[in-house]
């Protein structure tokens, strides 16, 4: 029965040996963290819908959180070995006057499903197919708490909660210093 998607909530270690210069500390560059990942099997026929539905997914959110964002198709000299398509999201960072990827979304078609024999029974035919694998990151927590203060801190400091996270805050509108 396909698509099958999965879902892993997982911590995550960036080994950092050799690095230098300003993104290497902080809620923008942890060394450690726990990420939400999406994991799809797909029909040949319906990955490239599958992919639009994850990069829908992380935009829900983000349009939620009334986040100023982007999404950038990656050209293929930036793809990863593996991949055929990717999306990058990126989320506005007011004090670095940038914007910083906080999701990415990829089709591997069937590069991955060949290597690890992962395959279908077609409907109606004789033999099996090879499935296409999709994956997405969810947002990176550290990143989206970074986003969220800076894009909703006011003059005087305070920090307005983004409305749709307020029921979560106990009604609390508000962050004052």
């Amino acid at each position: 029965q396909l698509p099958i998607r999965y879902a892993a909530y997982t911590p995550c270690f960036r080994s950092e040996a050799g690095s230098y210069g300003k993104d290497t500390r902080g809620l923008i560059r942890q060394h450690q963290f726990n990420k939400v990942e999406l994991v799809k099997f797909s029909h040949p026929e319906s990955s490239y819908d599958e992919l639009e539905s994850l990069l829908n997914n992380a935009e829900s959110i983000l349009k939620k959180l009334d986040l100023p964002y982007r999404v950038i198709e990656l050209c293929t000299g930036d793809l990863g070995f593996s991949a055929a398509k990717t999306y990058d999201i990126e989320v506005w960072i007011p004090a670095q006057g940038v914007y910083r990827e906080i999701s990415s979304c990829s089709n591997f078609e069937d590069f991955q499903a060949r290597r690890a024999n992962i395959r279908y029974k077609p409907k109606g035919k004789k033999g099996t197919a090879l499935v296409h694998t999709l994956n997405g990151s969810g947002l990176a927590v550290g990143r989206t708490v970074a986003a969220i203060l800076e894009n909703f801190q006011q003059a005087d400091g305070s920090v307005t909660i983004p409305e749709k996270l307020q029921p979560y805050m106990a009604g609390l509108e508000k962050i004052t210093p």
